[in-house]
Protein backbone atom coordinates (compact mmCIF):
# COMPACT_ATOMS: atom_id res chain seq x y z
CA UNK A 1 0.00 0.00 0.00
CA UNK A 2 1.35 3.41 -0.87
CA UNK A 3 2.05 6.16 1.62
CA UNK A 4 -0.65 8.74 0.91
CA UNK A 5 0.18 11.54 3.31
CA UNK A 6 2.85 13.29 5.27
CA UNK A 7 2.87 13.14 9.06
CA UNK A 8 0.12 15.29 10.60
CA UNK A 9 -0.80 16.47 14.07
CA UNK A 10 -4.02 16.86 15.99
CA UNK A 11 -4.80 19.91 18.09
CA UNK A 12 -3.61 19.84 21.65
CA UNK A 13 -5.83 18.27 24.27
CA UNK A 14 -8.17 15.34 24.31
CA UNK A 15 -11.54 17.03 23.79
CA UNK A 16 -14.06 16.77 21.02
CA UNK A 17 -11.93 18.85 18.65
CA UNK A 18 -9.02 16.44 18.95
CA UNK A 19 -11.38 13.49 18.44
CA UNK A 20 -12.93 15.12 15.36
CA UNK A 21 -9.46 15.68 13.85
CA UNK A 22 -8.47 12.08 14.58
CA UNK A 23 -11.68 10.87 12.98
CA UNK A 24 -11.15 13.05 9.90
CA UNK A 25 -7.57 11.78 9.51
CA UNK A 26 -8.76 8.17 9.80
CA UNK A 27 -11.51 8.56 7.20
CA UNK A 28 -9.08 10.23 4.80
CA UNK A 29 -6.50 7.49 5.35
CA UNK A 30 -8.86 4.53 5.06
CA UNK A 31 -10.97 5.86 2.19
CA UNK A 32 -11.23 8.13 -0.82
CA UNK A 33 -14.20 9.94 0.66
CA UNK A 34 -13.94 13.75 0.50
CA UNK A 35 -13.44 15.07 4.03
CA UNK A 36 -13.15 18.86 4.26
CA UNK A 37 -10.46 20.41 6.41
CA UNK A 38 -11.71 21.29 9.88
CA UNK A 39 -11.12 24.89 11.04
CA UNK A 40 -8.96 23.72 13.95
CA UNK A 41 -6.83 21.22 12.00
CA UNK A 42 -3.10 21.93 11.78
CA UNK A 43 -2.57 19.68 8.76
CA UNK A 44 -5.60 18.35 6.92
CA UNK A 45 -3.52 15.96 4.82
CA UNK A 46 -1.14 14.51 7.37
CA UNK A 47 -0.46 10.83 7.79
CA UNK A 48 -2.39 9.69 10.88
CA UNK A 49 -0.35 8.84 13.94
CA UNK A 50 -1.84 5.51 14.98
CA UNK A 51 -0.54 5.63 18.57
CA UNK A 52 -2.71 8.71 19.09
CA UNK A 53 -5.85 8.11 17.07
CA UNK A 54 -6.61 4.40 17.40
CA UNK A 55 -9.74 5.35 19.35
CA UNK A 56 -11.23 6.89 16.20
CA UNK A 57 -10.77 3.87 13.93
CA UNK A 58 -13.99 2.02 14.93
CA UNK A 59 -15.95 5.23 14.29
CA UNK A 60 -14.14 5.79 10.99
CA UNK A 61 -15.10 2.29 9.89
CA UNK A 62 -18.69 3.09 10.75
CA UNK A 63 -18.65 6.24 8.60
CA UNK A 64 -16.97 4.46 5.69
CA UNK A 65 -19.66 1.78 5.82
CA UNK A 66 -22.55 4.26 5.56
CA UNK A 67 -22.64 4.48 1.76
CA UNK A 68 -22.33 0.70 1.13
CA UNK A 69 -24.99 0.03 3.80
CA UNK A 70 -27.36 2.63 2.34
CA UNK A 71 -26.86 1.29 -1.17
CA UNK A 72 -27.63 -2.23 0.04
CA UNK A 73 -30.84 -1.08 1.71
CA UNK A 74 -31.98 1.04 -1.24
CA UNK A 75 -31.27 -1.77 -3.70
CA UNK A 76 -33.35 -4.19 -1.67
CA UNK A 77 -36.17 -1.65 -1.43
CA UNK A 78 -36.02 -1.20 -5.21
CA UNK A 79 -36.54 -4.93 -5.67
CA UNK A 80 -33.15 -5.66 -7.22
CA UNK A 81 -32.79 -8.86 -5.25
CA UNK A 82 -30.21 -9.87 -2.64
CA UNK A 83 -27.41 -10.84 -5.03
CA UNK A 84 -27.39 -7.66 -7.08
CA UNK A 85 -27.86 -5.58 -3.93
CA UNK A 86 -24.88 -7.31 -2.30
CA UNK A 87 -22.70 -6.79 -5.38
CA UNK A 88 -23.55 -3.09 -5.48
CA UNK A 89 -22.81 -2.73 -1.78
CA UNK A 90 -19.41 -4.41 -2.03
CA UNK A 91 -18.61 -2.38 -5.15
CA UNK A 92 -19.43 0.79 -3.22
CA UNK A 93 -17.12 -0.26 -0.38
CA UNK A 94 -14.24 -1.04 -2.73
CA UNK A 95 -14.74 2.28 -4.51
CA UNK A 96 -14.97 4.23 -1.26
CA UNK A 97 -11.75 2.74 0.10
CA UNK A 98 -9.83 2.80 -3.17
CA UNK A 99 -9.32 -0.97 -2.76
CA UNK A 100 -6.84 -0.17 0.02
CA UNK A 101 -7.39 -3.38 1.98
CA UNK A 102 -7.85 -5.55 -1.10
CA UNK A 103 -4.45 -4.38 -2.30
CA UNK A 104 -2.89 -5.52 0.96
CA UNK A 105 -4.58 -8.91 0.75
CA UNK A 106 -3.37 -9.46 -2.82
CA UNK A 107 0.21 -8.47 -1.97
CA UNK A 108 0.35 -10.75 1.05
CA UNK A 109 -1.13 -13.64 -0.94
CA UNK A 110 1.45 -13.20 -3.71
CA UNK A 111 4.25 -13.38 -1.14
CA UNK A 112 3.19 -16.92 -0.25
CA UNK A 113 4.94 -18.17 -3.38
CA UNK A 114 8.39 -17.10 -2.15
CA UNK A 115 10.74 -19.22 -0.05
CA UNK A 116 12.59 -16.52 1.91
CA UNK A 117 11.54 -13.58 4.05
CA UNK A 118 13.51 -11.12 1.93
CA UNK A 119 11.90 -12.32 -1.29
CA UNK A 120 8.44 -12.16 0.28
CA UNK A 121 8.91 -8.55 1.29
CA UNK A 122 10.24 -7.75 -2.18
CA UNK A 123 7.19 -9.31 -3.83
CA UNK A 124 4.85 -7.38 -1.55
CA UNK A 125 6.32 -4.11 -2.84
CA UNK A 126 5.82 -5.12 -6.47
CA UNK A 127 2.81 -3.33 -7.96
CA UNK A 128 2.08 -6.26 -10.26
CA UNK A 129 -0.41 -8.88 -9.18
CA UNK A 130 0.31 -12.60 -9.45
CA UNK A 131 -1.85 -15.70 -9.55
CA UNK A 132 -1.96 -16.02 -5.74
CA UNK A 133 -3.02 -12.40 -5.37
CA UNK A 134 -5.65 -12.59 -8.09
CA UNK A 135 -7.09 -15.77 -6.57
CA UNK A 136 -7.20 -14.20 -3.11
CA UNK A 137 -8.98 -11.11 -4.45
CA UNK A 138 -11.56 -13.19 -6.31
CA UNK A 139 -12.26 -15.37 -3.30
CA UNK A 140 -12.49 -12.42 -0.90
CA UNK A 141 -14.94 -10.54 -3.11
CA UNK A 142 -16.99 -13.68 -3.75
CA UNK A 143 -17.17 -14.49 -0.04
CA UNK A 144 -18.24 -10.96 0.90
CA UNK A 145 -20.88 -10.80 -1.81
CA UNK A 146 -22.15 -14.29 -1.05
CA UNK A 147 -22.36 -13.64 2.68
CA UNK A 148 -24.16 -10.33 2.21
CA UNK A 149 -26.59 -11.83 -0.29
CA UNK A 150 -27.41 -14.65 2.12
CA UNK A 151 -27.88 -12.18 4.98
CA UNK A 152 -30.14 -10.01 2.84
CA UNK A 153 -32.27 -13.00 1.96
CA UNK A 154 -32.66 -14.09 5.60
CA UNK A 155 -33.24 -10.71 7.25
CA UNK A 156 -34.89 -7.39 6.51
CA UNK A 157 -33.11 -4.45 4.98
CA UNK A 158 -32.36 -2.74 8.29
CA UNK A 159 -30.64 -5.83 9.69
CA UNK A 160 -28.58 -6.30 6.52
CA UNK A 161 -27.51 -2.65 6.62
CA UNK A 162 -26.52 -3.01 10.27
CA UNK A 163 -24.40 -6.03 9.37
CA UNK A 164 -22.46 -3.95 6.83
CA UNK A 165 -21.86 -1.18 9.37
CA UNK A 166 -20.82 -3.55 12.15
CA UNK A 167 -18.52 -5.47 9.82
CA UNK A 168 -16.89 -2.24 8.64
CA UNK A 169 -16.19 -1.12 12.20
CA UNK A 170 -15.07 -4.46 13.63
CA UNK A 171 -12.85 -5.39 10.69
CA UNK A 172 -10.89 -2.13 10.70
CA UNK A 173 -10.34 -2.52 14.42
CA UNK A 174 -9.17 -6.11 13.92
CA UNK A 175 -6.88 -4.86 11.17
CA UNK A 176 -4.94 -2.99 13.86
CA UNK A 177 -3.86 -6.20 15.56
CA UNK A 178 -0.75 -6.84 13.44
CA UNK A 179 0.34 -3.22 13.92
CA UNK A 180 -0.20 -3.42 17.68
CA UNK A 181 1.26 -6.84 18.44
CA UNK A 182 4.14 -7.06 15.93
CA UNK A 183 7.13 -4.91 15.13
CA UNK A 184 7.45 -3.57 11.56
CA UNK A 185 9.03 -6.07 9.17
CA UNK A 186 10.84 -3.27 7.32
CA UNK A 187 12.94 -0.35 8.42
CA UNK A 188 10.84 1.91 6.22
CA UNK A 189 7.32 1.79 4.87
CA UNK A 190 3.80 2.68 5.91
CA UNK A 191 3.57 0.48 9.00
CA UNK A 192 6.64 2.11 10.54
CA UNK A 193 5.58 5.62 9.48
CA UNK A 194 2.21 5.47 11.24
CA UNK A 195 3.74 4.29 14.52
CA UNK A 196 2.89 1.41 16.83
CA UNK A 197 -0.10 1.92 19.14
CA UNK A 198 0.04 0.81 22.76
CA UNK A 199 -1.87 -2.36 23.54
CA UNK A 200 -3.97 -0.53 26.12
CA UNK A 201 -5.08 1.92 23.44
CA UNK A 202 -6.01 -0.94 21.13
CA UNK A 203 -8.16 -2.61 23.79
CA UNK A 204 -10.03 0.66 24.29
CA UNK A 205 -10.68 0.80 20.56
CA UNK A 206 -11.84 -2.81 20.63
CA UNK A 207 -14.26 -1.89 23.40
CA UNK A 208 -15.66 0.94 21.28
CA UNK A 209 -16.06 -1.38 18.29
CA UNK A 210 -17.77 -3.94 20.51
CA UNK A 211 -20.17 -1.32 21.85
CA UNK A 212 -21.01 -0.24 18.29
CA UNK A 213 -21.69 -3.86 17.33
CA UNK A 214 -23.92 -4.53 20.32
CA UNK A 215 -25.79 -1.23 20.02
CA UNK A 216 -26.43 -1.40 16.27
CA UNK A 217 -27.18 -5.10 16.41
CA UNK A 218 -29.79 -4.61 19.12
CA UNK A 219 -31.43 -1.70 17.26
CA UNK A 220 -31.62 -3.77 14.07
CA UNK A 221 -32.91 -6.87 15.85
CA UNK A 222 -29.90 -9.07 15.11
CA UNK A 223 -29.67 -12.19 17.30
CA UNK A 224 -27.32 -11.84 20.30
CA UNK A 225 -25.56 -15.06 19.31
CA UNK A 226 -24.89 -13.62 15.87
CA UNK A 227 -23.46 -10.41 17.31
CA UNK A 228 -21.25 -12.44 19.64
CA UNK A 229 -19.99 -14.53 16.72
CA UNK A 230 -19.18 -11.38 14.75
CA UNK A 231 -17.09 -10.13 17.67
CA UNK A 232 -15.30 -13.40 18.30
CA UNK A 233 -14.61 -14.38 14.70
CA UNK A 234 -13.43 -10.95 13.59
CA UNK A 235 -11.00 -10.86 16.49
CA UNK A 236 -9.87 -14.42 15.86
CA UNK A 237 -9.22 -13.62 12.20
CA UNK A 238 -7.12 -10.59 13.10
CA UNK A 239 -5.14 -12.72 15.55
CA UNK A 240 -4.66 -15.49 12.98
CA UNK A 241 -3.26 -13.04 10.41
CA UNK A 242 -1.01 -11.57 13.10
CA UNK A 243 0.45 -14.98 13.96
CA UNK A 244 0.82 -15.85 10.28
CA UNK A 245 2.69 -12.59 9.60
CA UNK A 246 5.01 -13.27 12.53
CA UNK A 247 6.04 -16.63 11.04
CA UNK A 248 5.90 -15.55 7.40
CA UNK A 249 7.58 -12.14 7.56
CA UNK A 250 8.99 -11.81 11.06
CA UNK A 251 6.81 -8.73 11.59
CA UNK A 252 4.05 -6.69 10.07
CA UNK A 253 3.52 -4.37 7.12
CA UNK A 254 0.61 -2.25 5.94
CA UNK A 255 -0.32 -5.08 3.59
CA UNK A 256 -0.72 -7.43 6.55
CA UNK A 257 -3.08 -4.96 8.21
CA UNK A 258 -5.13 -4.78 5.00
CA UNK A 259 -5.31 -8.55 4.74
CA UNK A 260 -6.38 -8.78 8.39
CA UNK A 261 -9.21 -6.33 7.70
CA UNK A 262 -10.46 -8.39 4.79
CA UNK A 263 -10.33 -11.64 6.74
CA UNK A 264 -12.08 -10.07 9.73
CA UNK A 265 -14.90 -8.62 7.61
CA UNK A 266 -15.56 -11.95 5.92
CA UNK A 267 -15.43 -13.81 9.24
CA UNK A 268 -17.82 -11.35 10.90
CA UNK A 269 -20.42 -11.66 8.12
CA UNK A 270 -20.20 -15.46 8.08
CA UNK A 271 -20.42 -15.55 11.88
CA UNK A 272 -23.67 -13.59 11.80
CA UNK A 273 -24.97 -15.74 8.96
CA UNK A 274 -24.54 -18.94 10.96
CA UNK A 275 -26.89 -17.54 13.61
CA UNK A 276 -29.55 -16.79 11.00
CA UNK A 277 -30.26 -20.26 9.72
CA UNK A 278 -33.36 -20.41 7.48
Amino acid sequence: MSERFEQGEAPDGGGWRALSVDLAHCVRFYSRLPVPALPWERDAHGLPSFPRLVRAIPLAGLLIGLLPAALLGLSLMAGLGPWLAAMLSVAAMVTATGALHEDGLADLADSCGAATREKRLEIMRDSRIGSFGASALFLALALRIGALAALASRTDGAAAMAAVLIGASLSRTAGLMPIVFLAPARRDGLSRAVGQPARETFWRAAGIAGAIAVGLGALAGLPPVGIALMLVLSGASGLALTRFASRHLGGQTGDVAGAAQQAAEIAALIGLLTALRP
